[in-house]
C-alpha cells in the first residue's frame, strides 16, 4: 500500500492576519485516515518542505504522492523539485473548490481547533510550545482516537446526498493491521511503534504542553472563546 495524503497549511493568526504567525501543517491519507499535524514559524517554502519531508520519513510505508491546497506554501518550485527528483506525484486541488481537500479540511476543527484554538502563536518560543504539542497528539490520532470513514453516498429523491459512515469507528492503526495491502514488515513496524507508547502518559502530556503553549499568546476580543478537549 502507498500513501496519497492531502495537506493543508492553516494559520494561527488570531483576529489579525498581519505579521508573522506560526502555521500548522496537516496532512491526511483518506484510506485509513493516518493523519500528521506539524508546526511551522510560517509559512515559507523551505518549512513545508522540511515537514513533508519528515511526515515521510516517519511513515510505516512509503508515500508516493502529495495532493494539497492551491497555497503559494506547496505550489512552488521548492517543493515541485523535491517532489520530481523522489518520483512523488504532485497533484492539487481544483481552484474555489474546497470539497476537493475535504478529508484534510475536516481535520481542521477537529484535530488543530479543537487541541490549540484560536490564539495568536508567533515566534521561536510558540513554535517549539505547538511543536511539542504534536509530538505527542500524533500518536494519539493514529493509534488510539478512533475515527468513522466515510464509505458510500446515497442521493436522496429530493436531490440532496445523504453520507453513509462505516458502522464500528477504529483508529488509523488498526484499519492499517487489517488492510491486505499492508506489508508484514510495515504491520510488525506498527506494532512496535505502538508498544513505545501509554496512551494516558500521551494525554497528560499533551494536557501540560497546550498548557504551555497558551500561556504564550492571548485570545483576542473578538474571537469567540472556544472549549478545549
Amino acid at each position: 500500500m502507498s500513501w496519497i495524503p492531502r495537506t493543508l497549511v492553516r494559520s494561527h493568526c488570531g483576529a489579525r492576519a498581519s505579521g508573522q504567525f506560526c502555521q500548522t501543517l496537516t496532512v491526511t491519507d483518506v484510506g485509513s485516515g493516518w493523519t500528521e499535524v506539524h508546526a511551522l514559524l510560517n509559512n515559507a517554502h523551505r518549512w513545508v518542505k522540511e515537514q513533508i519531508i519528515q511526515t515521510r520519513e516517519n511513515l510505516p510505508f512509503p508515500m508516493l504522492g502529495i495532493d494539497s491546497d492551491n497555497g503559494s506554501e506547496f505550489i512552488n518550485h521548492q517543493l515541485l523539485d523535491w517532489c520530481v527528483q523522489n518520483k512523488i506525484k504532485f497533484t492539487r486541488s481544483r481552484p474555489y473548490r474546497k470539497n476537493d481537500n475535504c478529508f484534510v479540511e475536516q481535520k481542521n476543527f477537529d484535530v488543530v481547533r479543537k487541541t490549540v484554538g484560536y490564539s495568536r502563536f508567533e515566534g521561536a518560543k510558540a513554535l517549539k510550545a505547538l511543536a511539542e504539542v504534536y509530538r505527542y497528539l500524533n500518536p494519539l490520532l493514529n493509534f488510539w482516537y478512533p475515527t468513522m470513514r466515510l464509505i458510500a453516498k446515497e442521493k436522496l429523491p429530493s436531490g440532496r446526498y445523504k453520507k453513509i459512515y462505516e458502522k464500528d469507528p477504529k483508529p488509523p492503526y488498526m484499519r492499517l493491521l487489517e488492510s491486505p495491502f499492508i506489508s508484514d514488515e510495515c504491520k510488525a513496524d506498527l506494532r512496535g511503534r505502538a508498544a513505545l507508547f501509554n496512551p494516558i502518559e500521551l494525554k497528560h502530556k499533551m494536557d501540560k504542553a497546550r498548557e504551555r503553549l497558551l500561556k504564550l499568546s492571548v485570545i483576542e476580543s473578538n474571537i469567540p472563546s472556544r472549549k478545549f478537549y
